[in-house]
């Protein structure tokens, strides 16, 4: 069961990559932009490159690159002792969300516009718990492989 949910992550991360994290304006009389993972890298590799790469590395490459290695261990195609690695790229994918979050409360804080959480943010979220859930349920071989 825990392969076929950590493989159902291969789908569910793009899908929370393009779905609306936030909506956010200027002035209340004005309409919210949506704004997403995809549409903020767009606009960070636009203005501010080394940090566009390490959002990229945070939002896309570990969650995903975690989420391979971890089925390839389920189906035995991967020596377990990657688990460690795996561990590490689990927490740089939450350092995203933590990330993301911080700007919310900074935004809301200075009171300048307006944000409102978009449910891309809660399945974001919830794609990267659960990947951290299921490597930690994930048993690991005894004999190493």
């Amino acid at each position: 069961m825990l392969r076929w949910l950590n493989l159902s992550l291969l789908i569910l991360f793009p899908i929370a990559w393009f779905a609306p994290l936030l909506r956010a304006g200027v002035l209340p009389l004005f309409g919210l932009s949506d704004i997403s993972v995809i549409t903020g890298l767009q606009s960070l590799w636009a203005t501010d490159v080394p940090l566009a790469l390490v959002v990229t590395l945070f939002a896309l490459v570990a969650p995903l690159l975690k989420t391979a290695a971890l089925a390839l261990v389920q189906f035995g195609l991967l020596d377990g002792r990657a688990m460690p690695v795996l561990t590490v790229l689990g927490k740089l994918a939450m350092a995203d969300v933590f990330l993301i979050a911080l700007y919310i409360t900074i935004a809301k804080g200075i009171g300048v516009g307006r944000i409102e959480v978009a449910w891309g943010l809660y399945l974001f979220t919830a794609c990267i718990l659960a990947s951290l859930l299921i490597a930690m349920l994930t048993p690991k071989p005894a004999n190493g492989k």
